[in-house]
């Protein structure tokens, strides 16, 4: 891993800006669920992790309670995972199609996972300070990953927040005309630096838009197969 995609993890290990998240990811380490109470629990903010040399970032929303709060490492240990790695593992970004826990060897080819918040909040509501707070992680990742070509987005909070960084960073003066719709693409404004990474955008995999059928596994898939497209008409 590059020194300067380290240091922005180690930084955001070390984060506490946001009390409320920190005094609830702790608890969750001592109040574990009975299926992992022999397990020792992340509970610290939980860095992003992949290729840094990707052509795809993927983004979240948060680290779940006893998934990535408890393994350390995002969308591992968890429904959302499964669904998740499955598709990436299908598409050729993952080299296995499950991810249990740190150290499983699981590798992403291509690919980056990021989260807009990386605590997990609890009953998956982020206050917006918390959002604001952790934004200047995706800032950093952004100026990092150098080659990126597609960015793929998790449900309509890691949309919005994409835009927000985006607007930041200067890549578009404001999001008139961008609105998130399961399998929406944009192409962003273009610049003298640009051009920027195409946005695609998928209802999250959470169990609640599986399990009901508002995501399904084609659906995921079809995103994918749009990424893949891109990828390789600008290779």
């Amino acid at each position: 891993m590059p020194d300067d995609v380290k240091r922005v993890h180690d930084d955001l290990i070390g984060c506490d800006q946001c009390p409320r998240l920190r005094k609830y990811c702790e608890r969750i380490t001592f109040v574990k669920r009975r299926a992992y109470r022999d397990q020792v629990y992340w509970g610290k903010p939980v860095p992003s992790f992949g290729d840094p040399h990707a052509r795809l970032l993927i983004i979240g929303l948060a680290p779940a309670a006893h998934g990535g709060n408890r393994t350390g490492r995002i969308f591992t240990g968890d429904r959302s995972g499964d669904f998740l790695f499955r598709a990436l593992h299908r598409a050729g970004f993952a080299n296995q199609s499950e991810s249990r826990y740190r150290g499983d060897g699981l590798k992403l080819k291509d690919a980056y996972i990021t989260a807009a918040l990386h605590c997990a909040p609890p009953q998956n509501k982020p206050a917006r300070i918390e959002l604001d707070r952790c934004r200047s992680y995706l800032v950093r990742e952004l100026r990092l990953l150098t080659r990126l070509q597609a960015v793929m987005v998790l449900g309509k909070i890691a949309f919005d927040e994409y835009l927000k960084t985006a607007i930041r960073m200067g890549w578009i003066t404001q999001r008139r005309g961008l609105q998130f719709r399961h399998g929406a693409r944009y192409v962003l404004e273009q610049s003298e630096a640009g051009p920027w990474p195409r946005l695609f955008a998928s209802y999250h995999p959470s169990q609640q838009n599986t399990q009901t059928g508002r995501l399904t596994t084609a659906m995921f898939d079809k995103v994918f197969i749009a990424i893949r497209n891109e990828l390789s008409s600008r290779t």
